[in-house]
């Protein structure tokens, strides 16, 4: 018998070689029916596998992410099943889940898959989905995978394999279909019922341009239709918020094949848009006093290598920069902290300076592959909102603490509500793309995980995904339609003061090593405005609109009262512009409608006889006549609604 621990802290005892599924079906069948996967001492597990030892473990049911996770990646399989029973021969590469939905790379051959036989296949995966076929899983040895697949002709899952040992290699079968995979998966396959294939587009193996071209397929699956068909609906509202489409319509930004794909290119009320989001957060910052800087876009080679950038990111960085000087090189920097690293060690520094603050809209560059750039979400240079804090031991916590307030800060005031604070930590057992040592990545972790709690977070933790010199803090959002993204991260970091040599002297006349911590709320400016488009659909907040107010005089007679009024805003710092096409008013207002203006301003006869304006609202219709005092007072006191920082 083994002894199995609940979550609620019952311990009963189960045969050895029980699953949680057959442990689910003894306490219910209406609960085994619920069972998608299994926590089995933190580690997700198929539900149908085997515990032989005492172990806690937890049912993970639809409304628990891995239980999401794990019914996505099954979904993949059956999706290759599909394609393999209509496309004999094809070959697979990896077929991992994603936050919503999966996706598989292929290697069709000479075949061709076009949008129509999505369809087909949909209904060749509801058919293998109705027959219930187990998920079969079965350890194998090196020896015999490579033979299996050497058999079959398959390079890729070779490919993979040889990054295996003997003991951790696993084949997983249903029906007809098997696939080698680490799992979990869920039971069988006839928990999937609602299917849906999104997209189809062009992936290179291993994510190199220089390799083949492979299909990427694309899919969303779910336990039942109706939530497939909801799902569907916010993809529909999700294209309708595309930051893509809303920055062109907005005139927010574009992009140039000249300049660079990747490469931003900010237009003036896009401009305007950042420059805003910028001063409110420096603002912020200097009331909580930290110290503007400014460092260059590039650096000595000899710097990332000091830092660990040049190991971790040099193959995703641009060519160095050679310059006459032989053997001299430069990169195009892809992180600010080794520069700010290099600020605090130009003076000395005492245990009274700290702590430092130091901050810096910085721009970094990284060479992002071409298939992975997306809009403002996945770009080759973007600017950080960074800042690092160098302190004494005994100041993290409270250091921290304060970080914590001020990335809330900025959710409060752009309406973010909903959001989860990830825990982010190294790996379990690879430690090998860390730096530093195990004592010190231990406190670090440990003060993460203290004022999380301290500060009454809604937290979660995650093996793996720490930054490669220490553990994180970082925010996951929901947007107004539900997706998660993550935003703002804090940082402590015992390492890079130990590889720069960074110190300070203590009250006791001796050198100290100070403690680091980044942070940048925004993460980056791209990153968070196309998130910020996305989550307001580009109806921004009045403070934040780059055009707060349209004048729309009804005909030309009326345009030198406009011009007053327009005068009289701009004295106010209301952001205004008059639209002087000869156009009829019902159109004026349908645009100023469609490019999210705030407010319209209505001039005729009427108003310019009694020095009056007729006020709208975008979304929101006609707020009636009001004298311009008034209507400059109402949106002062929208503006300034939102809390200056404490």
């Amino acid at each position: 018998m083994i002894n199995i621990t609940f979550p609620d802290g019952a311990v009963r005892q189960y045969e050895q070689g029980s699953s949680a599924l057959d442990i689910a079906r003894q306490i219910s069948e209406g609960l085994a029916r619920k069972v998608l996967a299994a926590d089995v001492n933190n580690e997700v597990w198929d539900a149908t596998r085997p515990i032989n030892n005492d172990a806690k473990i937890k049912f993970l049911m639809w409304d628990d992410d891995n239980a999401k996770s794990t019914f996505w990646h099954s979904s993949a399989h059956l999706m290759a099943e599909a394609v393999e029973g209509m496309f004999p021969g094809v070959k697979f590469w990896v077929g991992p889940p994603l936050e919503k939905g999966f996706y598989y790379d292929i290697d069709l051959g000479d075949n061709v898959i076009a949008e129509d036989d999505l369809k087909k296949l949909e209904v060749k995966m509801a058919e293998l989905a109705k027959q219930n076929n187990v998920f079969v899983r079965k350890e194998i040895s090196k020896q015999d995978a490579i033979k299996y697949f050497e058999e079959k002709g398959d390079e890729y899952k070779l490919d993979l394999l040889s990054g295996l040992n003997d003991g951790e290699i696993t084949f997983y079968t249903q029906g007809n279909f098997t696939d080698l995979c680490r799992g979990p998966h869920i039971p069988g396959t006839g928990f999937i019922k609602g299917i849906k294939l999104t997209a189809i587009a062009g992936a290179y193996w291993k994510g190199d341009e220089k390799n083949k071209m492979l299909t990427r397929i694309y899919g969303v699956t779910f336990p039942n239709q109706k939530e497939l068909d909801e799902y569907l609906v916010l993809l529909e509202e999700a294209k309708k918020r595309d930051h893509r489409k809303i920055g062109k319509e907005l005139e927010l930004f574009t992009f140039s094949e000249k300049v660079g794909m990747g490469l931003p290119l900010w237009l003036p009320k896009g401009a305007m848009l950042r420059e805003r989001l910028q001063s409110f957060l420096q603002k912020a910052q200097i009331e909580t006093g930290y110290l503007p800087v400014i460092t260059p876009h590039i650096g000595r080679k000899e710097l990332y290598i000091t830092s660990g950038h040049y190991e971790k990111y040099g193959k995703d960085s641009f060519q160095s920069i050679k310059t006459p000087q032989e053997g001299e090189e430069f990169f195009l920097k892809p992180m600010n902290c080794p520069h700010h690293c290099e600020i605090y060690k130009a003076a000395p520094r005492s245990y009274k300076d700290l702590p430092l603050r130091l901050a810096e809209f910085g721009t970094v560059y990284r060479y992002e592959q071409h298939g992975e750039l997306h809009g403002l979400t996945r770009v080759r240079g973007f600017t950080q909102d960074d800042a690092h804090l160098f302190c004494m031991p005994s100041q993290v916590k409270d250091e921290f603490k304060k970080v914590i307030d001020l990335v809330l800060y900025v959710f409060e005031s752009l309406s973010f509500t909903d959001y989860t604070a990830q825990v982010s930590l190294r790996d379990k057992v690879d430690r090998s793309q860390y730096i530093g040592t195990d004592e010190n990545w231990e406190i670090a972790e440990q003060s993460i995980i203290e004022v999380a709690e301290e500060k009454g977070l809604k937290t979660v933790i995650e093996y793996g995904e720490a930054a490669f010199y220490g553990p994180k803090l970082d925010f996951m959002v929901k947007d107004a339609i539900g997706r998660k993204w993550q935003l703002g991260t804090i940082q402590v970091d015992y390492n890079l003061p130990e590889r720069f040599d960074l110190t300070y002297i203590g009250e006791d006349n001796a050198k100290h090593r100070p403690v680091m911590i980044h942070r940048a709320p925004f993460g980056s400016m791209e990153r968070f405005i196309a998130l910020l488009i996305e989550h307001c659909a580009g109806k921004f907040p009045l403070w934040l609109a780059p055009v707060q107010v349209k004048i729309l005089p009804i005909s030309d007679k009326f345009m030198e009262y406009a011009e007053n009024v327009l005068n009289k805003l701009k004295n106010a710092d209301i952001r205004a512009e008059i639209d002087d096409r000869s156009e009829k008013i019902g159109k004026k207002i349908r645009d100023a409608e469609l490019a999210k203006i705030p407010f319209m301003l209505v001039i005729g006869e009427r108003e310019m006889n009694e020095e009056k304006i007729s006020v709208r609202r975008q979304g929101k219709g006609d707020l009636g006549s009001k004298n311009l005092e008034e209507f400059v007072e109402m949106v002062n006191e929208e503006v300034e609604s939102k809390r200056a920082f404490v």
